[in-house]
């Protein structure tokens, strides 16, 4: 009996070990899983801040770069006023929110200045010595001579004969440019070559620097943090706030365009406890079976044992044995149909989503044709008429147009079947001009008749951009209508310009002079419409382009013009030879 008890004992503790070993490979594999999904959303999260980043110092560097040839400021190398110089920059210093502004000559002599003293050291600067060689010169840090954290662009101004005559210095306050977004979730930094933390939304890691394993940090300093990887993630348990999470996923990003390096700090406390729920329901139900097979084996065995000591007394229990089992397999049963039941659904989960996408690319061919189809209606109504006149040469030609916009309805199909399977016709070399002249000539009839002046600022010769012609197009024709239905029902003026930025990048500007967008953080979601419920205003217009745009490199941002009505910028890659390569 005794010896009995101890086998039972020795199984309970190997079945336990199992378990709890079992479950302890569940919880790794599920923490690897959720990993995933945490590492995608702070990847995005970093690149999401990195941008906004990036692009709010180059607003900077092209303040400067603009201001660096202004006339005011070469007037001062011949005796032109400083007075009309300095308000110049301070204008341009309110205007824009920089800190500052100098205006230097060739030796380093500050001949104009926003406010304040220049520093002393700044004609020995790296970023100086850069401008006056012709390029734009950056710099940023706490040492370079202000109080603040800032960001410095320094931009060469031309003489006639092509030298460098002097440099504009724009500094940025970087405590200004965090203002808006501190505190704001995820924890991102953005460190300096030094690694020390030179911007962030939490004000606790500025300036510091992260300590490697096994050294200790120095008197005053941040405690180091220790480093945890997992598979090819990394993961800190540090103390640095308590606005950061204790555990998280580390991830960086180099942005040489203004020499720092992104990281970004995401709590990984609801993956562990998804791997934690996991482990626990595979524990459970281990335990479960367990103790079921347990008690199945410990009752046969007390029922064998019965039935040697009292055979006359297993007639009786007989029947009791047989309810039990029945009772089991009713049970085993029941789970076996739950298990069918779970697996139905989710097959029917997935076939509706499957639904669902085809009904959104369903409709999306709809709008796409809208356009090309009401083109072709109207050129075929003026072919009849021409023919009714006698005309066979117009007549002729409007079929013709016919036949182009019939084959351009079939590229477009083409194309957003490609767009919704992520696919699409090879990149190439396109005119933007010609792209923007066909947007316009398919749209004229209807701002015609909407009253809708096209202000077109057509470049006199080709711009060659990288990307798909029809997609292109239909991208501009459809910012074209909804600045149209934007303008629906206003009285006059209403007006849509349409301009090219043909310099350091590619871009395209769409404005019109309707009402602005009511909420410009969700233009380009699906199905997002301020139009009345109709046959028109889906909501995918602006989120099809989007896609379209993306789809060969490009981006597409909207918002409010400051002297009213809604602008769309599109920005373009350059056509070149090794790209079509």
């Amino acid at each position: 009996m005794v010896e009995r008890s101890i086998r039972r004992g020795l199984v309970a503790l190997v079945s336990l070990g199992a378990v709890a070993g079992l479950g302890w490979a569940v919880w790794g594999y599920g923490y690897a899983q959720a990993l995933d999904q945490v590492a995608a959303r702070a990847a995005s999260d970093l690149a999401l801040a990195s941008d906004r980043l990036v692009t709010e110092l180059k607003r900077y560097r092209m303040t400067a770069v603009l201001m660096a040839d202004h006339p005011a400021l070469a007037a001062l190398h011949d005796g032109g006023s400083r007075a009309a110089a300095d308000a110049l920059l301070l204008e341009t210093v309110d205007k824009t929110g920089s800190l500052t502004a100098f205006y230097l000559d060739a030796d380093g002599t500050v001949l104009a200045s926003a406010m304040g003293e220049a520093p002393e050291e700044i004609a020995a600067s790296a970023y100086f010595e850069r401008a006056m060689q012709g390029a734009l010169g950056m710099a940023h840090g706490t040492d370079l001579g202000f109080e603040a954290r800032t960001y410095i662009h320094a931009a060469p101004s031309f003489a006639s004969d092509g030298r460098v005559q002097g440099v504009l210095v724009v500094v940025v306050d970087i405590d200004e440019l965090e203002e808006d977004w501190r505190g704001s979730s995820p924890a991102v930094f953005f460190s300096e070559p030094s690694g020390d933390v030179f911007v962030t939304n939490r004000s606790e890691l500025l300036l510091w620097r992260r300590v490697p394993d096994g050294m200790m940090p120095p008197e005053g300093a941040l405690r180091p943090v220790t480093v945890q990887q997992i598979g090819p993630y990394e993961v800190w348990q540090q103390s640095l706030s308590p606005y950061v999470p204790a555990m998280a996923l580390h991830l960086s990003r180099d942005l040489p365009v203004i020499g720092l390096t992104g990281d970004v700090l995401v709590d990984v406390a609801p993956a562990r406890r998804l791997a934690t729920l996991q482990a626990a329901s595979v524990a459970a139900l281990c335990l479960f079976f367990g103790a079921l097979l347990f008690w199945a084996t410990a009752r046969r065995q007390a029922l064998t044992e019965a039935n040697a000591e009292l055979e006359g007394r297993v007639r009786a229990r007989t029947q009791d044995l047989t309810d039990a089992n029945v009772a089991l397999r009713r049970e085993v049963a029941e789970r076996q149909e739950a298990e069918a039941a779970l697996k139905r659904a989710q097959d029917d989960l997935v076939q509706a989503g499957k639904l669902s996408a085809l009904g959104q690319m369903s409709a999306g061919i709809s709008h796409e044709l809208n356009q090309p189809l009401m083109a072709i209606r109207q050129f075929a109504e003026n072919g009849e008429a021409f023919l009714a006149r006698g005309k066979q040469k117009a007549a002729a030609d409007n079929l013709s147009r016919i036949s182009q916009l019939a084959a351009r309805a079939a590229r477009i199909i083409k194309n957003l079947r490609a767009f919704a399977r992520n696919e699409s016709e090879p990149m190439g070399k396109v005119d933007l001009v010609a792209v923007i002249d066909t947007a316009a000539e398919l749209t004229e009839a209807r701002l015609r008749g909407d009253g809708v002046v096209l202000q077109w600022d057509r470049p006199s010769g080709p711009v060659y951009a990288l990307g798909g012609e029809v997609r292109l197009s239909q991208v501009f024709v459809n910012l074209i209508n909804n600045a149209a239905d934007a303008m629906a029902g206003q009285a006059s003026p209403k007006r849509i310009t349409i301009a090219i930025t043909d310099g350091e990048s590619l871009s395209v500007t769409v404005r019109d002079t309707g009402p602005g967008i009511a909420d410009p953080e969700r233009i380009f979601e699906p199905f997002y419409t301020t139009k009345q419920v109709s046959g028109d205003g889906m909501g995918l217009g602006l989120s099809i382009s989007y896609g379209l745009v993306q789809s060969f490199g490009g981006n597409i941002r909207g918002g409010n013009a400051s002297g009213g009505g809604a602008m769309f910028t599109v920005d373009l890659e350059y056509w070149r030879q090794e790209a079509a390569a």
